[in-house]
């Protein structure tokens, strides 16, 4: 699993790139962690278009991040999903709080 940030304007950018499961859940929270409390942004954008595989582990992964970024105000979007990861996250709601963008 490999967690990619850059930030461009107020954005911050974060690719996930293989798959987010029990096994990479740990590391990828940190980084994530890391990466979002260590930049100013007005925004995050989760770029899954590399993102083979997505557990439910994965998904806990990803609402965490939301609530931490919530509570400072920051929006998360999430970008290019896969097929099978857009099933995911359309079964899950999690659109509804974190919108989907091209």
């Amino acid at each position: 699993m490999q967690v990619n940030a850059r930030v461009i304007q107020d954005t911050l950018y974060l690719s996930l790139c293989g798959e987010l499961d029990e096994h990479s859940a740990g590391y990828v929270r940190e980084v994530l962690d890391n990466q979002m409390s260590g930049t100013v942004c007005k925004q995050v954008i989760l770029d899954l278009s590399e993102l083979d595989f997505m557990d439910s582990t994965g998904i806990g992964v990803i609402i965490g991040r939301y609530k931490k970024m919530k509570e400072k105000n920051i929006p998360i979007f999430i970008s290019n999903p896969s097929t099978h990861i857009d099933k995911i996250l359309k079964m899950t709601a999690i659109y509804e709080i974190m919108p989907k963008i091209n």
